[in-house]
C-alpha cells in the first residue's frame, strides 16, 4: 500500500487505497500491522488518494484540543493538497514549504455496503390480552439490515481506531435483544394481538418496531436501519400456559359462531316475516285492482238497459202530455180541435224521435248481446308459509312463479277441488312452469 522511507522526517507513500471487498470501516496502514507509532501515520505532500465510489476517506488529526476531521468522498483520485482538505491546511504551516510530513489517521467507511445482522430473543413470558391469565413463552428470530448514512454521527460514536465489525455487530445485537423484546410487548399492550394467531400479525409489528427502532440506531450507534424482518414468532406449544391459552381460545370461538348463528336464524325468519307481508300486500292490491275491474265491466254491460229505463220513463212523461193537449182550450171538458192538431204534430215528432231512439238502442243491445262474455278466470288460492293467500289469476300465479313464490311443491287449491295439491300435479298449471322465458332482445342499432 506504501512504503515508508528511512528518513527520521517520516515516511513518504505513493497511493493510499482500501482494497478490502467486504468491510464496514478499514485502517490504512503502510504495513498492514497495528501499531501506534507517529511514523505510522506521517504522511508527505504529493501522496496519491483513491478514493472509490460508495466510499469514503476520513483523515483523523490529533490536535491538542481534540481529534479533527477531513472527509473525502469517493470517487477521488488526486494528490494530497491543502487546497482539497480544509482542515490539514489550518492545522500545518508552511515553514516546511510543503516537503514536510503530517500526522493523520486514516480511515476508509463503506457508505454503500447493507450489513446483515441475524437475531434471536430467547423465550420470554407474553400474554394475550382477552385471556391474561395464560401467559405463554415466545421466542423471536429474525434480521435487521443497516447502512451508514449520516458518517459524521458515526465517527462520533464509533471508536474507529482497531475497528471490528463482529464486536460492533454483537453491540447492536445486546441492545437488539431488549428493544425487540419490550416492542413486542409494548404492541401486545397497545394492539391486543390474538398470540394463537400472531404470526398473521408479522407485517403490522415489523412496521412498528422498524419505525420505533431507527431513531435509537442512529442515535446510539449512528448506523440507518433499513429494514427489520421478523420472520419467526414461535409460542412453546408444550407449555401449560399455551395449552390452557388454545382451549379458551376455542371455547371463546364456539360461544362467538353459536351467537352469530342465533343472530343469523334471527334476521333470517325477520326477512320471511317481512317478506311474507310485502307479499301479501301486493296481492291485496293485485286482488282489488281485479275486482274494480270485474265491477267496471259489469257496470258497462248493464250501462245500456239502464240508459233504455230513463228514455222510456222520459216518454211515457211525453205520452201523458199529450193527452192532456188535445183537451186545451175546450170550456167544459169537450175536444179542443185545435190543441188536437198541435198534439198530433208534436206526437208524431216525438213518435219519430222514440222510434229512431228505439232502433238506436236496439243496435246497441244487439251488439252487446252478439260480443261473447270474457273466459272464466282460473283463480287458485296459495299455500305461504302455512297460510292460504289468494285467489290469484294466471297472470298474478305467473308472477309468483318468476318471483320463486310459487313452485312445483307449492300447494294451491281452486273452488271445486277436495283438497289442496301440489301445483306441479294440477294439469291447468303444468303449462306455467314449463313456459319458455322469452330470447334476449337484439343489440340497440346502432
Amino acid at each position: 500500500m506504501g512504503l515508508f522511507s528511512k528518513k527520521q522526517e517520516g515516511g513518504f507513500m505513493d497511493v493510499i487505497r482500501c482494497d478490502e471487498h467486504e468491510y464496514l470501516v478499514w485502517k490504512w496502514r503502510p504495513a498492514g500491522e497495528a501499531n501506534s507509532t507517529k511514523k505510522e501515520n506521517a504522511i508527505r505532500y504529493g501522496s496519491n488518494l483513491r478514493v472509490k465510489d460508495g466510499e469514503m476517506a476520513v483523515f483523523v488529526y490529533q490536535q491538542k484540543e481534540g481529534s479533527m476531521q477531513d472527509y473525502i468522498i469517493g470517487p477521488f483520485d488526486q494528490t494530497i493538497k491543502t487546497a482539497n482538505f480544509p482542515i490539514l491546511s489550518s492545522i500545518v504551516g508552511a515553514a516546511f514549504g510543503g516537503a514536510s510530513p503530517f500526522q493523520a489517521e486514516i480511515y476508509f467507511i463503506n457508505l454503500a455496503n447493507n450489513v446483515p445482522i441475524k437475531f434471536g430473543v430467547p423465550y420470554f413470558n407474553i400474554s394475550d390480552s382477552r385471556l391474561p391469565d395464560f401467559p405463554v413463552p415466545m421466542a423471536v428470530r429474525g434480521q435487521i439490515i443497516f447502512n451508514i448514512t449520516d458518517y459524521k454521527l458515526f465517527i462520533k460514536n464509533t471508536r474507529l481506531i482497531n475497528f471490528e465489525l463482529e464486536d460492533f455487530k454483537n453491540l447492536i445485537k445486546s441492545a437488539l435483544t431488549s428493544s425487540i423484546k419490550s416492542g413486542v410487548m409494548n404492541i401486545n399492550r397497545t394492539n391486543p394481538l390474538n398470540l394463537v394467531q400472531i404470526e398473521e400479525n408479522l407485517d403490522f409489528i415489523n412496521e412498528t418496531l422498524t419505525s420505533k427502532l431507527s431513531e435509537t440506531f442512529s442515535q446510539d450507534f449512528g448506523v440507518n436501519l433499513k429494514r427489520l424482518d421478523i420472520d419467526t414468532l414461535e409460542l412453546d406449544q408444550e407449555s401449560e400456559g399455551f395449552q390452557k391459552l388454545l382451549t379458551a381460545t376455542r371455547e371463546q370461538q364456539a360461544k362467538t359462531i353459536s351467537a352469530q348463528t342465533d343472530v343469523n336464524i334471527q334476521n333470517l325468519n325477520d326477512m320471511q316475516q317481512i317478506n311474507a307481508k310485502n307479499l301479501e300486500d301486493t296481492l291485496k292490491v293485485q286482488r282489488e285492482e281485479a275486482q274494480r275491474a270485474q265491477r267496471l265491466q259489469t257496470e258497462t254491460n248493464f250501462m245500456g238497459a239502464h240508459a233504455l229505463d230513463q228514455q222510456a220513463d222520459v216518454l211515457k212523461t211525453a205520452a201523458n202530455s199529450l193527452g192532456e193537449m188535445g183537451n186545451m182550450g175546450a170550456g167544459g171538458g169537450g175536444m179542443n180541435p185545435a190543441g188536437m192538431m198541435t198534439g198530433m204534430a208534436m206526437g208524431g215528432a216525438m213518435g219519430g224521435q222514440m222510434a229512431g231512439m228505439m232502433n238506436q238502442m236496439g243496435q246497441n243491445m244487439n251488439q252487446q248481446q252478439n260480443t261473447p262474455p270474457p273466459p272464466p278466470q282460473l283463480l287458485y288460492n296459495v299455500s305461504i308459509n302455512g297460510q292460504s293467500t289468494g285467489p290469484f289469476n294466471v297472470a298474478q300465479l305467473q308472477q309468483m312463479i318468476q318471483n320463486g313464490q310459487l313452485n312445483v311443491n307449492t300447494h294451491v287449491w281452486k273452488q271445486g277441488m277436495a283438497n289442496w295439491e301440489l301445483a306441479g300435479n294440477v294439469q291447468e298449471l303444468a303449462s306455467l312452469f314449463n313456459a319458455t322465458p322469452p330470447p334476449p332482445p337484439p343489440p340497440p342499432s346502432t
